[in-house]
C-alpha cells in the first residue's frame, strides 16, 4: 500500500458466528494482503477482552485488552482505532477485515472508525469503510425475529448492562448493511424455510445486495468483490435515522409480507395506545414515524422487534418551526420535507411498516385506521386536540 492510500475497511457482523467466520474466511481468501481484527468477548464478565488478528499466513500477535469502565464494548473501541492505525501506516496489508463480536451494532463502530482520532491523527487520513457485511444463516432469521430472548441469554451481549435481544440485535445488523451475506444451505435442506427466511431479508433491507457464501472457486471472489464495492456512511446515517429512512415498500413473496401504511391525519393517543398490544406482535419487524393529535409538534419513531417496542421522539416536524430554523436541519432532511410536503399537515405524517410472515395487513390496516382522529375529533383543531389525555406518558416525557 503506497504512503498516499487509505487503508479499505470491511465490517463484518453477525449473530451467526459459523456465517460469520465464513464470511471473513471467504474474504481473507479473496484478497490477497488482507488481516482481520477481532474483539472477543467470551471472557468479559471475569474482566478480559482478548484482541486476535489473523491473516493467510495464520495467527498474528495478539493482546488481551483491560476493560473501559467496566464496558467490553468500550475497550474494543479504545483499542480498535490504534490498531488499524498502526495496519494503515505499517503498509504490509491491503485490506482490514474487523470482525464484530456477535451482539455488536455495527452503526457506532462504523461512524467512530469513520470519524475517529488515534494517537493525534483523524482516521479518515488512513483508512475509508470500504463496505459493512452483515452474516446471517436464512434458517434462523424467522425464528430469531419471533423469540425475544434477550442477547445475554445467549452469550451475545456487549456489556452488562446490554438489555437487547436477539431479534432487535438481529434486525438492525441487517438494516444496517450494505451486502448480507448469507450462509450456504444445501440443497437437500432448500426447503419453504428457506425461501421464507431469505425473503425476509429481502424485505427487511430491500436494496442489499444478497451473496451466498460458499459459491464454487475461486472462494470469496463474489464476496470479496462485493464487500469492496464501497459503503457511503453519510447515507447509511441517513437510512436508519427514522426522521429520514425510505421504508420498504408493500411486498409479498414466500409467506412473508411487508405493509406500509401511510396517512395525513393525527392519531388519537388514548386509541393508538391501546392498540399496542395488537399492534406490537402483529409483526416479527415493524417501523416507522407518526405522530400525536395531542403532540403535533413532536415527530415520533417506532421501532419494534418482536414483542419490543421503543417510542422515541426524533425532534420537531419542520412545520412546526419558523423558515429561519429550517437551516438548522441537514439539507436531506430539509428536502424530504420539501418533496413530501402536504398543504395542511406540511411535513407530518404517519408512515409505519410491518414486516411479517403470514402478516394480517387488512385487519393491521384497520386498526391503525381506527386510531385517527374521526371527522369531529379533527374539526377540534389544535386547541382541541392538545386536551385530549396524554396516553403515551408512560413510553415518552411529559409534555412540558
Amino acid at each position: 500500500m503506497s504512503a498516499q492510500s487509505l487503508l479499505p475497511v470491511v465490517v463484518v457482523a453477525g449473530l451467526h458466528q459459523a456465517a460469520r467466520r465464513q464470511a471473513v474466511l471467504e474474504i481473507l481468501a479473496g484478497c490477497e494482503g488482507a488481516v482481520v481484527l477481532h474483539h472477543d468477548l467470551t471472557d468479559a464478565s471475569q474482566g478480559r477482552v482478548h484482541r486476535k488478528a489473523w491473516d493467510a499466513t495464520g495467527p498474528l500477535a495478539g493482546a488481551e485488552v483491560p476493560l473501559t469502565n467496566d464496558c467490553p464494548c468500550c475497550a474494543l473501541r479504545v483499542d480498535l482505532l490504534p490498531e488499524l492505525r498502526a495496519i494503515a501506516e505499517a503498509g504490509r496489508h491491503r485490506l482490514a477485515v474487523v470482525e464484530l463480536w456477535g451482539g455488536c451494532d455495527p452503526h457506532p463502530l462504523v461512524e467512530m472508525i469513520a470519524g475517529g482520532e488515534a494517537a493525534g491523527r483523524c482516521m479518515d487520513e488512513l483508512v475509508e469503510i470500504a463496505g459493512v457485511v452483515t452474516a446471517v444463516d436464512p434458517l434462523r432469521v424467522l425464528p430469531e425475529l419471533s423469540v425475544s430472548d434477550q442477547l445475554s441469554e445467549h452469550g451475545l451481549h456487549t456489556s452488562a448492562d446490554d438489555e437487547r435481544t436477539v431479534d432487535e440485535a438481529l434486525s438492525h445488523q441487517v438494516e444496517y448493511a450494505g451486502l448480507i451475506a448469507v450462509a450456504h444451505v444445501p440443497e437437500a435442506v432448500d426447503t419453504p424455510e428457506l425461501g421464507a427466511g431469505l425473503a425476509m431479508l429481502r424485505q427487511l433491507r430491500p436494496t442489499a445486495e444478497l451473496v451466498r457464501l460458499g459459491t464454487p472457486a475461486p472462494v470469496g471472489t463474489a464476496l470479496t468483490a462485493a464487500a469492496l464495492a464501497g459503503f457511503d456512511v453519510a447515507a447509511a446515517r441517513d437510512r436508519v435515522n427514522p426522521a429520514l429512512a425510505l421504508l420498504p415498500q408493500r411486498c409479498d413473496e414466500a409467506g412473508v409480507a411487508t405493509l406500509l401504511w401511510e396517512r395525513r391525519r393525527p392519531l388519537h393517543p388514548g386509541r393508538f395506545h391501546a392498540a399496542l398490544d395488537d399492534l406490537v406482535p402483529a409483526a416479527q419487524r415493524s417501523r416507522g414515524r407518526f405522530w400525536l393529535a395531542n403532540r403535533p409538534d413532536l415527530m415520533l419513531a417506532w421501532d419494534a422487534a418482536g414483542a419490543n417496542l421503543a417510542v422515541e421522539g426524533c425532534g420537531p416536524w419542520l412545520v412546526s418551526l419558523p423558515d429561519a430554523a429550517w437551516e438548522l436541519y441537514p439539507p436531506t432532511r430539509r428536502t424530504a420535507a420539501a418533496l413530501d410536503w402536504d398543504a395542511v399537515y406540511g411535513d407530518r405524517v404517519q408512515q409505519l411498516c410491518f414486516t411479517a410472515q403470514g402478516l394480517d395487513s387488512g385487519g393491521i390496516t384497520d386498526l391503525l385506521d381506527s386510531c385517527l382522529l374521526t371527522d369531529t375529533e379533527l374539526a377540534a383543531g389544535e386547541p382541541g386536540w392538545k386536551a385530549l389525555p396524554d396516553a403515551f406518558a408512560d413510553l415518552l416525557d411529559p409534555v412540558a
